[in-house]
């Protein structure tokens, strides 16, 4: 066994680490024998020095090893998933993936919370009456087989040292190192066991890169990570500087998937999508127009399928909030920016979201876009309508909308949201 001591001066000092150092660190730590403030250390120095790719394959696998491999091998119709690295409004996966189910790929999609600015789709679905996030493998597995499409939390079985890791770099101010986001990601959805992986890595003010060189390169870690474990992997760059789509929060973003998966969604919301079940049919093998599963009904019907399938009431009534603001537009115009993370910690602040991930999330707070860059707007005109069940919160989400909204004398320019395509 090295010397845990060894390893951080190597990593210190720049040096690479081999790969049975490398694999005892991991499973060493995940039960306990290295010790936290040992591990700070180390997760400090590779935040300077990074891993490089094979330390990182090997820090990624013994991440996987850590754990429990679900096997999807009995599941009828070839898998794949799609991972989001967390936006504004992106309520993406609960319109996607029954709509790639309905076009007959299975989609197993383990997914997260909400944390500081952007939301989580676990807390989304959870608005719903009676839906369950946390399934053990057997009914994640059933689900699956039934519907062809599952959302749910990772079990503690699947890459516990990961669960241990990001809990550490959260509070060691070592989140933002693109070896170390790009493992965490990956560990989970290697383990998870689907056969390819589509990444929406979200670029712009209201992602967590905000640049697009950073954001292509955590794409081209994520994806060769994939290939290397055997996973068919590519990624897509999609623009988040305003909000995705109108609704931002919980149960505001569930009616907006609804609505979407009823062929009345907005243009940018649909245009991502879209884009992305393209890609995850293709990487599939799956012949298929997602466009049309989204027309004509079958994507919403997957949708209610899978939400009853996991103990949830599609028919039931949304939360409502008691208290809203709207705040207005202050002279007239175009609307030329919304800022995403402005709206983002607004919802966050009227109890959409949690600073710490056990705070609980009010299921009604949020902010609703009425209108989105490109909008003619009149002064006066309101803009957003913030909704919380506390009066108070309004305040300061008022305040943090503060310099979000630019509006311009002549329509902006029109940009598309798919930025670049990553992969094989």
């Amino acid at each position: 066994m090295p010397e845990v001591i060894d390893l951080i001066l190597a990593k210190r000092d720049g040096r690479r680490l081999a790969d049975d150092e490398i694999r005892w660190l991991i499973a060493a730590y995940a039960r306990g024998q290295v010790a936290d403030e040992q591990m700070s250390a180390l997760l400090m120095a590779v935040y300077f020095h990074g891993l490089d790719q094979a330390e990182l394959r090997t820090w990624t696998a013994a991440m996987v090893a850590s754990g429990d491999r679900l096997d999807l091998s009995q599941v009828p119709w070839p898998t794949v998933d799609k991972h989001s690295t967390g936006g504004v409004g992106d309520k993406v996966s609960l319109i996607l993936a029954p709509l790639v189910a309905s076009c007959g790929a299975a989609v197993p999609q383990l997914s997260g919370r909400g944390l500081g600015h952007t939301g989580g789709t676990l807390d989304k679905l959870e608005s719903i009456p009676g839906w369950r996030a946390a399934l053990p493998p057997s009914d994640m597995l059933a689900v699956l087989g039934q519907v062809g499409c599952v959302i749910c939390a990772a079990g503690p079985g699947l890459a516990p040292a990961d669960r241990r890791l990001y809990a550490l770099r959260d509070v060691t101010g070592t989140v933002e190192s693109i070896p170390l986001i790009a493992s965490s990601i990956m560990s989970k959805k290697i383990a998870e066991g689907t056969s390819a992986l589509v990444l929406d890595v979200k670029v712009g003010g209201g992602a967590f890169m905000r640049r697009l060189v950073d954001a292509r390169e955590l794409a081209r870690t994520m994806v060769a990570l994939g290939s290397e474990h055997g996973v068919r992997t590519s990624a897509l760059l999609t623009r988040m500087d305003a909000p995705l789509g109108r609704a931002v929060g919980n149960a505001v973003e569930v009616e907006e998937a609804i609505a979407t998966l009823q062929g009345e969604g907005p243009e940018d919301l649909v245009e991502v999508t879209l884009a992305l079940a393209v890609e995850m049919l293709r990487l599939a093998g799956v012949d298929a127009d997602p466009a049309a599963a989204l027309a004509d009904g079958r994507a919403l019907g997957k949708f209610r399928a899978m939400v009853t399938a996991q103990g949830g009431d599609p028919d039931a009534p949304l939360p409502r909030a008691a208290h809203s603001e709207t705040m207005f537009a202050p002279e007239a115009g175009w609307l030329h920016r919304l800022d995403a993370r402005a709206v983002g910690v607004a919802a966050w602040r009227l109890g959409a979201g949690r600073a710490r991930k056990e705070d609980p999330v009010d299921p009604a707070a949020g902010v609703f876009c009425l209108v989105k860059p490109g909008d003619p707007v009149t002064r006066g005109q309101p803009v957003l309508e913030l909704r919380s069940n506390d009066d108070d919160r309004m305040t300061g989400a008022l305040q943090s909308l503060e310099g979000a909204i630019e509006i311009g004398p002549h329509p902006p320019e029109a940009q598309s949201l798919i930025l670049e395509r990553i992969g094989p």
